[in-house]
């Protein structure tokens, strides 16, 4: 590096005949110009400049160092503006981790970004288990619940509601129940956390039966709506993944007055990392797009 800034230095002088010029070109001291050429003739064992109290001038030996070190520093300085062109458009593969029914958040949105950003691969992850975003090497994570690492910078999404569905197939056989309390008398659909094998909470505004009557339970929320869709009994699940479900009438969402305020989504990356074009343009999309509304 300190051979590429006597280079630098030595070029600038003989361009502007002068070290102080040298030295506003490039935004340092003409002190600096002058060490730096110094001990790049110390390590040429040449002397480049013809020196006076006016002027400095090139030597014989300067002169043909100089026709061929312009030319180098030339191609560097082309060199760097292509590198801040380049990094300054988003491109390269984008490695994203989420929740494994978060396809249904992304994929509705991701030919529009993809149409934007054409120079951007997708790689994604869709899985329920606990995933170390730094160690294993993803750039974006689609998080649900409370940011716990102070490795990780966040950008809230949004807020969802949770809903209790069935199938008109359930309900035929079984009366829709009115309040939280109703719920021991039906059929439910559990899902437990991969992580932890712990329920998920049915929250309500009033208390309900601590062992509700299981019917089902898995580590996978689209078997749970599946389950549902099948009439195997009552999924409590995002609203996000029913709406449509329910709008068409193959779910019908029960108890919405005792529902507790749902969860939130938010998108999350390592704080260490710089934040390069194609990550930034991805969360500012998620953000624009409002991927939860």
């Amino acid at each position: 590096m300190d051979n590429l800034n006597g280079l630098l230095a030595f070029v600038r002088a003989a361009q502007n005949e002068s070290f102080a010029g040298a030295a506003e070109r490039m935004g340092i001291s003409a002190s600096a110009v002058g060490k730096s050429v110094a001990r790049l003739e110390e390590k040429l064992s040449v002397r480049l400049f013809n020196r006076s109290t006016r002027r400095i001038s090139l030597t014989d030996e300067g002169q043909l160092f100089f026709e061929r070190c312009q030319n180098i520093v030339a191609q560097l300085e082309e060199a760097e503006q292509e590198l801040v062109r380049i990094s300054a458009v988003p491109r390269g593969k984008l490695r994203i981790t989420a929740p494994a029914i978060g396809y249904r958040i992304l994929l509705p949105h991701l030919p529009e970004f993809r149409q934007r950003y054409p120079q951007v691969e997708l790689d994604l992850d869709f899985s329920d288990r606990m995933v170390d975003v730094i160690d294993e090497g993803f750039d974006i994570a689609i998080r649900s619940g409370e940011l716990s690492s102070s490795q990780m910078m966040s950008r809230r999404l949004g807020p969802f509601r949770f809903a209790i569905v069935g199938s008109p197939l359930y309900f035929a056989q079984h009366a829709a129940p009115q309040i939280p309390q109703h719920l021991q008398h039906h059929d439910c659909l559990r899902y437990r956390f991969p992580g932890t094998g712990q329920w998920q909470e049915w929250a309500t505004n009033s208390p309900i039966p601590p062992e509700l009557p299981l019917a089902l339970s898995s580590n996978n929320l689209e078997s749970i709506l599946q389950a549902a869709l099948q009439g195997l009994g009552l999924a409590y699940v995002p609203e996000f993944i029913v709406r449509n479900y329910v709008a068409s009438g193959e779910l019908i969402s029960v108890l919405e007055p005792h529902l507790k305020e749902g969860g939130k989504f938010s998108v999350v990356w390592p704080s260490s990392r710089h934040m390069l074009p194609k990550v930034r343009v991805f969360i500012d999309f998620l953000t624009e797009k409002q991927v939860l509304c």
